[in-house]
């Protein structure tokens, strides 16, 4: 896994239990579906988004929505930088 993260530019601190690619973006983590979409609306020159480490209530790992829409999304920049990204 490591490989293909590195492959596809996904930067260490972005680093998450779960990598997709959805549509030529990386998907690192357990990103909302919210975000996805706008991503996909939006199409900025990006690797991808990220949700790092494994928050216990992001997608998937239990809590209710409205947690799940404040954890901290991060846009992966074309030179690995990460930003926020709001959605």
């Amino acid at each position: 896994m490591v490989e293909f993260k590195v492959e596809h530019g996904v930067p260490v601190d972005a680093g998450s239990c779960h990598t997709a690619l959805v549509d030529g973006y990386v998907v690192e983590g357990h990103v909302p579906a919210g975000a996805i979409i706008r991503l996909l609306d939006e199409r900025p020159s990006a690797i991808g988004l990220a949700l790092p480490g494994m928050p216990l209530d992001s997608p998937g790992m239990g809590g209710d929505q409205e947690t799940w829409e404040s954890q901290p999304v991060l846009l992966i920049q074309q030179d690995g930088q990460l930003v926020p990204f709001d959605f």
